[in-house]
């Protein structure tokens, strides 16, 4: 599981970005996991709730956003949504895909005060 792993880092950034900003209190965490990610977003928001206990984020409110998997099609040559890794190209049934986008995980906003 490691989300625990990947929990544990953000609070650390998320303790570094509060304490660069003399901010007592972390108050809202948003986050953006893409569906190509491999990442359980159930799983790391458990993580993250008790990586965050003792600390300023902790009661923090997190909002995850998951936008979609985008790959280019070598076979058609567009780009298009995919849900998953391995998945055929939805217009030609192509399996050549590159990944554009979707595989990031990445803290968009946090909140303070």
């Amino acid at each position: 599981m490691h989300e625990i792993s990947l929990a544990t880092a953000l609070i650390d950034l998320v303790h570094e970005q509060a304490a660069a900003a003399r901010a007592r209190r972390v108050t809202r965490l948003v986050l953006e996991i893409g569906t190509l990610s491999h990442v359980d977003a159930h799983a790391l928001r458990f993580a993250v709730d008790a990586a965050a206990l003792g600390g300023p984020a902790e009661g923090a409110t997190l909002e995850i956003q998951e936008p979609e998997g985008t790959a280019y099609c070598l076979d058609c040559e567009t780009s298009v949504a995919i849900s998953a890794r391995g998945a055929p190209c939805p217009r030609c049934g192509g399996v050549k895909l590159l990944v554009q986008s979707g595989d990031e995980m990445r803290l968009k906003e946090m909140e303070v005060v």
